[in-house]
């Protein structure tokens, strides 16, 4: 499975990629960006590039190192705003139209680790997020390492209950701006340690129908607390699944980290929901990928990690029979058909 934004957003194009760059257009600018996925050739000749773009960061001595992504500037080749905004209209992707005039607003600003406060290849996360909240009917969705907001509001916009979290005050400050420029309100906003309350929230007994991680590879809590995904991810994931509703719910989980693969990302989520497969001498093959992929004998055969697992739960588990575990990568593609994997997505649905 790849996913792509989709056309008819009008807000955003990734217009060429190549030599560890790409070129974007945000609504009304165009920016020049550090990106070393795109190990190809630019499609575009560097002075088109230079003649396009309003400004373009330039890396810093630490750019690429762990914890140092925030060493570098921007340079300003044409006038353009610090602070802007564009505008995404949840439905354009949804298979019947659900939710046709919800509109997110999101502001954009140039920070010093190269993002602008979006981003866009998330865009089908926020779809399904938004198509799953209006067909559960107003359920709590807690949206754990939550940056700027989009998926908060996409949830929000589907009549979900919708706490956000992220351990940075400034950027949940911005992310309640794009709330209150949505024309939304009632979104409740909390500055912690995603581990800390989700574990707090499990011995409490808190459930909730929705829940949505997007952890960085590195971090820290407002209170020094040190976060390493390699070290922290399957015990959040372990607390994850004790605080979400066993039944008629889901899990969005959003990776960037280069060293994960969405079957690795796959294989995180049902160990820690404990949704177990068949072992691997009970298989059957896979259409769509001539391999085998483990599976129970009772269900379907599953199509594999791009596509659709279906399991059932081990014992011991407080889940049904039939969660769908899905998984891939989230892409953009350039004007000239360049696809540009960014992150691997899993959601897991009750």
């Amino acid at each position: 499975m790849i996913e792509f934004p989709n056309k008819d957003w009008r807000d955003y194009e990734l217009l060429d990629s190549g030599g560890g760059e790409k070129l974007e257009r945000f609504g009304a600018f165009v920016l020049a960006r550090p990106e070393p996925k795109a190990l190809w050739d630019k499609s575009l000749a560097q002075s088109e590039w230079n003649r396009l773009s309003h400004t373009r960061f330039k890396p810093g001595a630490g750019f690429g190192k762990a914890g140092k992504e925030d060493s570098g500037t921007w340079e300003r080749l044409r006038a353009m705003d610090d602070q802007w905004w564009i505008r995404y209209p949840l439905g354009i992707q949804g298979t019947d139209g659900s939710g046709r005039g919800a509109t997110m607003s999101l502001r954009l600003g140039l920070t010093s680790f190269k993002h602008v406060g979006v981003f866009p290849e998330q865009a089908p996360n926020w779809e399904f997020i938004h198509r799953k909240c209006l067909a559960l009917n107003h359920p709590r969705v807690l949206n754990l390492f939550a940056y700027t907001g989009a998926a908060s509001l996409a949830a929000r916009a589907g009549g979900a209950e919708v706490t956000h979290l992220d351990s940075v005050r400034q950027v949940v400050t911005w992310a309640r701006q794009n709330m209150e420029r949505s024309g939304m309100d009632g979104i409740r906003w909390i500055v912690e340690d995603a581990m800390k309350f989700a574990k707090r929230e499990a011995r409490r007994g808190n459930l909730y129908d929705g829940i949505i991680l997007d952890p960085p590879a590195y971090g820290h809590g407002p209170d020094g607390e040190k976060w390493k995904l390699d070290e922290c991810l399957f015990d959040m994931l372990r607390t994850v699944s004790s605080i979400l509703k066993p039944e008629n719910s889901f899990v969005v989980l959003n990776l960037y980290s280069n060293g994960y693969s969405a079957a690795l990302g796959e294989t995180l989520v049902r160990e820690a929901f404990d949704l177990h497969f068949a072992p691997a001498a009970e298989v059957l093959p896979s259409e769509d990928h001539g391999r085998p992929w483990p599976c129970e004998r009772e269900g379907p055969a599953p199509s594999g990690v791009g596509g659709m697992s279906v399991a059932k739960s081990s014992g011991g588990s407080t889940f049904a029979a039939g969660a769908r575990v899905t998984s891939g990568e989230l892409a953009l593609s350039d004007k000239f058909g360049k696809v540009l994997p960014l992150s691997i997505v899993v959601r897991l649905e009750k």
